[in-house]
């Protein structure tokens, strides 16, 4: 049974750059999709988590570990999206070295732009889509981490005030004790 990329490599050169469209489009919606599934989690998880902070006598420490988890997993997020990118792009035939087409498009992702990779010119028309993808990912992710930052104060601030709370706790108990 022939291949997807068997299968491209047979459109008549005058198509392939509309094939390109078509397939980075398809890639690009379904990048987004997960990129929107993998925000929720780590947002849920980080409003999770900071409940657990407050219902217990947490520290600082606590709440920027958990503030760093949900910055880790929004890394992470984008490195999986690279190598979905990555694996399609290898899948379809386009770039057949694992390293070069990690490379080639994390450099598209980011819109970097370094090195001197190129798709075969009926299939670069992917090369911005991957970009595009990018653009959208990298936008919802800093609108995603601006909504960490201001949850993290929050916490921060409601931790300091019961630690407060706790403190003028334990010198009224005090006073009342001498």
């Amino acid at each position: 049974m022939p291949s997807f990329g068997d299968l491209l490599q047979k459109i008549p050169d005058d198509y392939k750059p509309l094939a390109a469209i078509g397939v980075g489009s398809l890639i690009l919606v379904g990048i987004v999709l997960f990129h929107g599934f993998g925000l929720h989690v780590v947002m849920v998880s980080h409003d999770r988590w900071r409940e657990r902070l407050l219902k217990h006598r947490a520290h600082l420490a606590g709440a920027a570990f958990v503030f760093g988890w949900g910055v880790f997993l929004m890394l992470a997020l984008q490195i999986v999206e690279i190598l979905m990118w990555a694996l399609m792009l290898n899948r379809l035939g386009l770039i057949k070295n694992v390293h070069d087409v990690i490379y080639f498009c994390a450099n598209t992702y980011t819109t970097l732009g370094m090195g001197r990779m190129e798709l075969e010119r009926s299939w670069r028309l992917i090369s911005p889509i991957i970009a595009i993808s990018g653009l959208f990912t990298f936008a919802w992710t800093t609108s995603a981490l601006v909504d960490l930052v201001t949850a993290h104060r929050q916490l921060v601030q409601q931790l300091e005030e019961q630690r407060r709370k706790r403190r003028k706790a334990l010198a009224e108990a005090k006073a009342e004790a001498h």
